[in-house]
Formats: C-alpha cells, structure tokens, sequence
C-alpha cells in the first residue's frame, strides 16, 4: 500500500483538527461565500444581457459617480491591478460605452468618463442590481438592513489594519 491509499478495511482515521474553524459563523468565510455568489450571479446576468464583464461593471459603476476618473484611480478604488482595468478599459472603449480625454499638459494620464450610450446602459443593470439587491435583504426589516450596512461600513474600515490587506 502507498501512502497516499487508504486502508478500506478499517475505520478511517480522525484527521479533524482541533482548531478547524466553525465555518458556518467565521464571518470571513460567510462574506466570501456571500461575495461569490452574488458575484456570479450578477457576472452571468451582465455578460448575456449586456456583453460586460463583471470587472466592466464595476468600472462604469465608479464612472458613473465619478465622471473623469483615471485608470489608476480605478485600480485603487477597487483593488484591481492595472492589466484588469486596461482591459475593462479598452472593452469599453471598442463598444463606444466610454470616452477617454486629457487634460492640461499632462498627455500621459487619460480621464475616463460614459458615453451616453455608456450611461444608458449603467441605468438599465442598476435597475437589475437594485432588484437584485432587494431580492437578497427582502426577509430583514428597514432596521435590520440600515444595522447591516452600518456593521459592514464599520468592518470595512478595520480592513487597512490587517496585514497584507
């Protein structure tokens, strides 16, 4: 027998650890598991209705709010390395959904804002994120809900005091 084979004559041996986590209330696991889900969902729904990546929605989200924004403002809003958003950049620009200017002297850092095309088609997904969104809190009261995004607002400031985050 290897030692990667069992013996399937006996008892398989206990390899639980004694620290293994409770992954059902460890809330990292719970917001991961939650994060992926809701993610996936929406990724597939933007790619067929819209032909957008969930990384191009997230970018015209931020546009949106924040018309003449840089890339690199972007990358450091969201977390994502530069080659991402290049490419979420350059999707959209190819589909006429953004517009890129520069401004003054400086030729080297383009600002980035939606077309009208761009912006039209961010009001139709918000719509679906917002049922989307109902859909998810519609079993918490008003309370509940404003609790909720008080906790998660309060937890993401914790986030810069973790190492390696």
């Amino acid at each position: 027998m290897t030692r990667d084979q069992s013996d399937s004559t006996g008892p398989l041996e206990d390899r639980r650890s004694r620290q293994a986590l409770d992954l059902d209330n460890y809330i990292p696991a719970l917001l991961t598991h939650l994060a992926l889900k809701l993610s996936g969902g929406a990724a597939t729904i933007y790619r067929s209705q819209f032909g957008l990546s969930l990384t191009d929605w997230r970018i015209m989200a931020l546009l949106a709010g924040e018309p003449w924004m840089t890339a690199a403002r972007v990358s450091k809003l969201y977390g994502y390395d530069k080659a991402a958003v290049s490419r979420g950049l350059n999707s959209m620009l190819a589909k006429g959904l953004i517009e890129t200017r520069f401004q003054g002297n400086n030729r080297r850092r383009q600002h980035i804002a939606l077309t009208s095309d761009g912006l039209k088609m961010h009001d139709e997904i918000v719509k679906i994120a917002l049922s989307r969104e109902a859909q998810l809190v519609a079993g918490l009261t008003d309370d509940e809900r404003r609790t909720m995004v008080a906790l998660l607002t309060r937890m993401s400031a914790e986030i810069p005091k973790l190492s390696g985050d």
